[in-house]
């Protein structure tokens, strides 16, 4: 088990979630049910499947879960971009919010590789 409030990709993950709630507020009420939902949602996902995979029994599990999440920002990614093309993101936020979900990617993979070094060991 992990201690997850010193997992650095946790923290950067809730940061990012806050974040996406900030910038869906922005988003017109009829999308209350589409893309604010589902962008928050996806947000979330991210650091709750690190803090889930943090707290199982091994660290192949874990590593599931880091691979879940690393899915979770790829959805994310993908709702971003949407909401610029509709016009309710301008290109700034979204080029921040990218950036910040490439570097959560970089990292997932970076702490996938080390564990699955521990693993086969």
């Amino acid at each position: 088990m992990h201690n997850l409030k010193e997992l650095k990709i946790w923290n950067k993950a809730v940061d990012l979630a806050v974040e996406v709630y900030k910038v869906t507020a922005n988003y017109p009420t009829d999308e209350r049910f589409g893309l604010i939902n589902q962008s928050r949602r996806a947000a979330v996902s991210v650091s709750s499947n690190i803090a889930e995979g943090a707290g199982r029994n091994s660290e192949k599990e874990f590593c599931n879960f880091l691979g879940i999440a690393n899915g979770s920002c790829f959805e994310l990614q993908t709702q971003l971009v949407i909401a610029n093309k509709l016009t309710l993101l301008e290109e700034k936020k979204l080029d921040t919010l990218l950036f910040k979900i490439d570097e959560l990617q970089k990292m997932t993979y970076g702490l996938q590789q080390k564990l699955k070094g521990k693993i086969s060991k």
